[in-house]
């Protein structure tokens, strides 16, 4: 019989190592030796076990084998019930008092510790989160238990730690002043956090009661959730309110609302709907399970928030594949979601695997969802800018247009229409208000045979004096407008028909003493003719008012041109 004798070896090696492994894990539990009376533990070695029937009596669990870990750990759902046991030692000659702190006791349902001397339990205390009279031991979100230690006395800590449904914890042991110092800086970053959310938030919803644009108010709904999350999750709601326990077992339904919202402004900014069908329907078909999710939840959260990792997983492939889809179809806000929403998928990702017990316990993995959710608010809120600054963009070329549509080409007076749009509504509001008004009628004299004379490039230039003679005399009240070749119009409001006359009278004067150059050597004088009428307050027709100052103009050339004149029933 042949033997392959590096398979063996390899099966061997692999034996080996396994003993090895599994010798470490279950090696005894080191002492923590406490030295002088200064005490900051927050990096040594301790043992958990998982109690999987959850029911197991404290006699039983000190018999178990306990696995040897940091002080930090994450164990997923399937260690809801997780014993912690810690050795401790006094080395000095007087007593000693040492605090136990457990910094995320606000997300568990239970926490109870043991004291045991030489095998005999001696003080055991059960914090349960629902019941206010056990709540003695919670300061600011974290259960602190006081320690006392005789000399030369040896103590073994059992932590009882009673989860929701994911299981982590960490525990420190300090001195009175370091403890006291643990729990003042505990929520600072958090606090920074979540008010940087909260300016965003406020920011995003006056832009959506300016515009009225739903993008705005799905982001804003993204961030409040997002941040009600990260304050809630994080421990600074327990640490402002004191709330913790089952009571706020409910609100992690924020985490997810807060990817509903997400979904909901990629679809608004991106126009799904309108133009990408199979990229909307990707991204409805993620919603509708989200949606599902959220109202499964107010019935049975826990099984809900079990169900939530998988689902945030699989958003993260369809909304990153939809926007890599929308990259490739050269979307310019595309690399910005991408970036933004990347960053988030990396750092949630890294906190997802925390979570379920597959990463260590570092703050990165268990504040990572906290940290990308504020880097994507950062980035989107570039994708905010860059809308609005597209959407002002717009607005300015519509804005242009409408004045280029309103607008004389040559002397950027109003044209015909505008002037008959903007005047009828300035009649009716004359009326309203019993304010006089007038109109006047303006021809330049003889205009026919200044073209025929001097050429039509020069008859621009007399047409382009009169234009630019009657904004220098008008006032701001009045409606100018070039009404035809070489008519012109004025709305006077607010103005009766003496100060028309005089306004229009001193315009004709201006321009008499006017001169055009023709050449270098050579000028030209040119005169205006100017018919004027008063509006009838009592019925403002525009065109009886128009026809009337033309009618007096007509009668002011009859006389020999250069004149104003007004009309006169």
């Amino acid at each position: 019989m042949m033997f392959n004798r590096p398979l063996l070896f390899t099966r061997l090696f692999i034996m080996l190592w396994c003993v090895l492994v599994s010798a470490v894990a279950l090696a005894d539990i080191p002492t923590q030796v406490i030295q002088g009376s200064s005490v900051k533990l927050e990096k040594f070695q301790m043992g958990y076990f998982v109690d999987k029937t959850e029911k197991m009596l404290f006699s039983d669990v000190q018999k178990q084998e306990f696995q040897l870990s940091p002080n930090g750990v994450s164990l997923g759902t399937t260690s809801r019930m997780t014993w912690a046991k810690i050795e401790i030692e006094n080395a000095n000659t007087t007593p000693i008092k040492v605090y136990l702190h457990h910094p995320y006791a606000y997300h568990n349902h239970k926490v109870e510790l043991y004291e045991v001397v030489n095998g005999t339990l001696t003080r055991e205390r059960v914090l349960d989160m629902d019941r206010k009279e056990t709540q003695q031991w919670m300061y600011r979100g974290s259960a602190v238990f006081d320690i006392t230690l005789e000399p030369n006395q040896r103590k073994t800590l059992f932590v009882k730690s009673q989860s929701f449904s994911h299981q982590w914890f960490t525990l420190n042991l300090y001195d009175e002043d370091q403890s006291k110092r643990a729990l003042l800086g505990l929520y600072t970053d958090i606090a920074l956090l979540v008010g940087m959310l909260l300016a965003l938030i406020i920011y995003n919803f006056l832009l959506f009661f300016s515009s009225r644009l739903r993008e705005h108010f799905f982001y804003a709904c993204y961030l409040v959730a997002g941040g009600f999350w990260v304050a809630l999750s994080y421990g600074l709601l327990a640490d402002l309110f004191n709330v913790y326990g089952s009571i706020t077992l409910k609100w992690h339904l924020s985490l997810v609302a807060m990817p509903i919202f997400l979904l909901l402004f990629m679809i608004n900014i991106f126009e799904t709907k309108k133009k990408y069908p199979i990229e909307h329907w990707a991204l409805l078909s993620i919603l509708t399970l989200l949606i599902c999710d959220f109202v499964y939840g107010l019935f049975d959260m826990i099984t809900a928030l079990n169900y939530s990792s998988t689902l945030a997983a699989i958003m993260m492939v369809v909304s990153i594949s939809v926007t890599i889809s929308m990259l490739i179809r050269k979307h310019p806000i595309a690399p910005f979601f991408l970036l933004g929403h990347g960053l988030f998928a990396i750092f949630s990702t890294m906190a997802v695997l925390f979570y379920k017990g597959k990463a260590e316990f570092t703050y990165i993995n268990s504040h990572g969802v906290g940290i990308g959710i504020m880097l994507e608010a950062l980035v989107l809120s570039l994708i905010i800018a860059y809308r609005i600054r597209s959407l002002e963009t717009m607005k300015a070329a519509q804005d242009e247009l409408k004045l280029l549509a309103s607008t004389d080409s040559l002397t950027q007076l109003f044209n015909r229409r505008h002037f008959n749009t903007e005047a009828e509504y300035l009649l009716q509001q004359a009326k309203q208000l019993q304010q006089p008004a007038a109109i006047a009628m303006l021809d330049i004299d003889h205009f026919k045979k200044v073209n025929d004379t001097h050429g039509h490039s020069f008859g621009d230039k007399v047409i382009i004096q009169v234009a630019n003679t009657l904004m220098a005399e008008c006032r701001q009240q009045d409606v100018l407008a070039r009404y035809g070749g070489e008519e012109f119009i004025i709305l006077m409001t607010n103005t009766s028909i003496g100060e028309a006359f005089n306004l229009v009278e001193q315009i004709r004067q201006e321009l008499a003493k006017a001169t055009v150059i023709l050449n270098n050597t050579q000028s030209v004088n040119f005169t205006i003719s100017a018919g004027i009428a008063a509006i009838d307050l009592e019925n403002p027709i525009l065109k009886n008012s128009i026809n009337q100052a033309d009618k007096a103009l007509y009668q002011a050339k009859e006389n020999g041109r250069n004149q104003s004149l007004v009309y006169k029933v």
